[in-house]
């Protein structure tokens, strides 16, 4: 029989001592609204450049540019058609597998198959929740043969082109090492960064290592745009690939409709792209608190057997987008009553995503041994992590 060592009434207790926002509901996380956002907004209504051209997005694809320190950033109308392209940019090609951590929101999976590429499934480390090189390069040797033409699967025979690496709620992956293997087996490393603007891999933001990488701001992502997502990159002919295509892919001129290859309309409207300019001016702010709030997380549940606290890797700094805690593999049954007990007290918690296998529609699609998110997705849970709830400095 499992001996129980953790009791559900003493992690809620330890979350409310923890919030300088007492009043239920306490959101997992909500957006901070605290700056130019009116007065952004009211210029594009007071000018009427409220759809997908007008100076903001330009200035919104500049600063996020500099902030991140890649060469050309691409706004879009949201995360998932951000890694559409970041896919069809890369070279992903219809009937390739793209290799795809097992445990990570259904959209990084759903953008392989808009490509009309197959899902190859693989497994995370259980310190950073981002994709295990060494379990990895072991699938690949196992698996794996390589040609002139790239990476080949032994038992399906179709190609294995890409490999996206997950910084999971923040977390910086262990980027060198994966990089390492890309570039040994011949495969293009795409950064989903969709949660992690603010986060840094050895000193460098996240989204830097990889051809092309990809960031989402939708409602409870550190900024917001309302809806919307980015392209970011390095090379300056995929930068203007993805801008082409995402608009379209019109010929610019000044009467002429005309249009060189099949595009899409994932442009972001101007007044998103205003938002996101006046977010990006609180971004600094908003970390430090974000930061604030796990340092207290990480005093606060550092003596209670059965669960730690996710901190960030020793590598990296985070920008913590959820603050997480994990429970011990014999704690594992008390997930399910910590989520009950939590959110009946109106603090919002919720648990990991199910693992990619486990959705209907993935079931059949190829996975290397994916025991570690299996055992991670039963353990994890995810508490409120708005920059609001520490007190203001």
């Amino acid at each position: 029989m499992i001996k129980t060592k953790l009791d559900p009434s003493i992690v809620a207790a330890t979350l409310t001592t923890c919030l300088n926002k007492g009043v239920a509901p306490i959101a997992l996380h909500e957006p901070s609204f605290r700056g130019n956002e009116w007065l952004f907004v009211k210029d594009c209504l007071d000018t009427g450049w409220v759809s997908s051209v007008g100076k903001y997005v330009d200035k919104f694809e500049q600063e996020l540019a500099a902030f991140t320190g890649v060469k050309r950033a691409v706004a879009v109308v949201n995360g998932t058609a951000s890694l559409q392209i970041a896919f069809e940019v890369a070279g992903v090609c219809p009937g390739d597998e793209v290799l795809v951590p097992d445990l990570t929101f259904v959209a990084t999976t759903s953008a392989v198959k808009h490509c009309g590429a197959n899902p190859h499934f693989v497994d995370i480390s259980v310190t950073s929740l981002g994709v295990d090189p060494q379990k990895l390069r072991e699938g690949l040797e196992k698996i794996g043969r390589q040609t002139p033409e790239g990476l080949f699967n032994l038992q399906t025979g179709k190609k294995i082109s890409a490999l996206v690496v997950v910084h999971t709620f923040g977390h910086p992956a262990e980027m060198d090492e994966l990089a390492e293997i890309c570039s040994e087996f011949k495969l293009t490393l795409v950064e989903d960064a969709a949660e992690s603007i603010g986060s840094y891999y050895k000193g460098q933001h996240t989204g830097n290592v990889g051809l092309v990488s990809t960031l989402s701001f939708n409602g409870n992502k550190t900024i917001t745009t309302g809806g919307g997502g980015a392209i970011l990159t390095n090379d300056a002919r995929i930068g203007e690939i993805a801008k082409h295509i995402t608009t379209t892919a019109k010929i610019p001129h000044r009467w002429k409709f005309a249009h060189d290859r099949v595009g899409y309309n994932f442009r972001m409207p101007n007044i998103n792209a205003a938002l996101g300019c006046a977010q990006l001016e609180s971004l600094p702010l908003l970390l430090s608190k974000k930061r604030d709030l796990a340092a207290r997380y990480q005093i606060a549940f550092e003596e209670i057997p059965g669960v730690k606290f996710l901190a960030e890797p020793k590598y990296g700094k985070s920008n913590y987008w959820l603050n997480t805690l994990i429970l011990d593999e014999d704690q594992a049954q008390l997930r399910d009553p910590i989520l009950e007990l939590t959110n009946n007290q109106g603090i919002q918690t919720r648990p990991a995503w199910e693992p990619m296998h486990t959705l209907p529609m993935y079931a059949d699609c190829q996975r290397m041994d994916v025991s570690n998110s299996i055992s991670m997705a039963s353990r994890i849970i995810n508490i409120p992590s708005s920059p609001c709830l520490t007190p203001d400095v």
